[in-house]
């Protein structure tokens, strides 16, 4: 992608499963819907500190990505955006990030750990349902809401973390 590109619009690389890798520019800012969608050749991607937004599903079924640092600028992770990335051992999400949509992370089997960042306030429906990997989670103290099936399956689960903040437990939370 050329510099002076500022934003990867919706389904861009849609479906582009023998793409294995991408030079994402400093001058891009947002990152759109179903962008890079069933892009299974991806393993690995540099997101540009200079991008403010991932849109819903912009990383879904990227089945061979394996891992993913969010850039510190990021404010908010849409719907969808990593759901089945199912090699996905490891994410970092920046503290700037404040919404993680529902569905962000459902289906990524292989996910052993996540930070929540501290400005998170609640943690939407299917945020990370399915993630059998996962074995401990701690909820931030800023967090308020915990959405229906958040953690929904996630068979390892043997540890959380829930602060007294939490004002409301959604249906089948941690079933």
């Amino acid at each position: 992608i050329p510099e002076g590109v500022t934003s990867i619009g919706a389904f861009a690389f849609w479906r582009c499963s023998s793409m294995t890798s991408i030079n994402i520019p400093k001058s891009v800012t947002s990152i759109g819907d179903d962008a890079f969608y069933n892009c299974g050749g991806l393993t690995s991607i540099e997101i540009p500190e200079t991008v403010k937004s991932i849109g819903n599903g912009a990383f879904s079924d990227c089945t061979g990505l394996e891992s993913i640092e969010i850039p510190s600028g990021v404010k908010s992770i849409g719907d969808f955006a990593f759901e089945n990335c199912s090699s996905l051992t490891g994410i970092t999400i920046p503290e700037s990030v404040t919404s993680i949509g529902g569905c962000a992370f459902n289906s990524c089997n292989n996910l052993a750990s996540i930070e929540i960042p501290s400005g998170v306030t609640s943690i939407e429906a299917r945020a990370f349902s399915w993630c059998r990997g996962l074995t401990s989670i701690e909820i931030p103290s800023g967090v308020t809401i915990i959405r229906d099936r958040a953690f929904y399956n996630c068979t390892s689960l043997t540890s959380i973390t829930i602060p007294k903040s939490i004002a409301s437990v959604g249906d089948r939370a941690f079933s």
